[in-house]
């Protein structure tokens, strides 16, 4: 009987061991996908529809983000004429890829004017196409120029660019292209942005936020209306050296007011 016994109880024991040590077969795995330790991007799973995930500390899941489709507008004869100081000399320091966008950093001395705040200009970026529709029409560019006062409010002003008649404007600023992802080429030029705004100024404006990540709110919107015009070569040259639609989609409206001024 105790041979018996000692023969069961072995049994037992060399089943259990099996039981523990076996494989989980590879159908039967949890699949986890994780965005943690990864960068923001346009496309795929860190594109922008993750960014909220991936960015965690940020306001990109926020109530009052941008893009906007750029309709259903009041007329508000309140609104002035944009208050834009920008100088015949301020110099463009410096070209950067950001692996996001062809980004031309300012030095001081451009700026607007807003509520008797001023807000720097301190630097304008490309997208293409553009992120901002207007009565659901999309155009082929846009320039963001990204303002930003003492106490890091920002102000972003968007000037859409259509095919047409090459750009003298742009033929300078491309003379420093090509930038490769991660590089900066020194400018150290001075530059009249004001070439690079359309003859007429109406503008659209809201209370958004930036179109990438942090996707901080509480950012003043001033959208020109009528675009400039740009040749087909120009934007394939930009196009060409930055990710393929970097633009974020539109957003919820949200109950906010979008004005037009005269």
């Amino acid at each position: 009987m105790k041979s018996i016994r000692f023969t069961l109880i072995l049994l037992v024991l060399a089943v259990g061991c099996q039981n523990t040590t076996q494989k989980i077969e590879p159908s039967r795995r949890k699949t986890v996908v994780s965005h943690k330790d990864k960068h923001w991007s346009y496309e795929g799973e860190t594109g922008p529809n993750y960014w909220k995930e991936i960015e965690v500390n940020s306001d990109c899941g926020g109530k009052y983000q941008s893009p906007i489709n750029i309709v259903n507008y009041d007329s508000d004869t309140t609104l002035a004429p944009l208050d834009i100081s920008y100088s015949q000399s301020t110099h463009i320091h410096d070209v950067v890829n950001n692996g996001h966008s062809i980004q031309y950093n300012f030095d001081t001395g451009d700026y607007m004017t807003l509520n008797q705040k001023r807000f720097d200009l301190k630097q304008f970026h490309f997208h293409e196409p553009a992120e901002h529709l207007i009565d659901g029409i999309r155009y082929p560019l846009v320039l963001h120029l990204v303002h930003m006062s003492d106490n890091e409010e920002y102000a972003v002003i968007a000037v859409m660019a259509k095919e047409g008649q090459s750009s003298e404007p742009f033929d300078f600023l491309e003379s420093f292209l090509p930038v490769l992802p991660g590089q900066t080429a020194t400018v150290d030029q001075a530059f009249d942005m004001n070439l690079n705004l359309p003859e007429h100024r109406t503008y659209f404006n809201y209370t958004g936020s930036l179109t990438t990540p942090p996707c901080s709110e509480s950012v003043e919107w001033f959208i020109f209306k009528d675009p400039i015009t740009v040749s087909l070569k120009q934007v394939e040259q930009l196009r060409a050296l930055m990710p393929l639609n970097n633009y974020r989609n539109e957003q919820p409206h949200n109950g906010r007011r979008i004005r037009i001024s005269k």
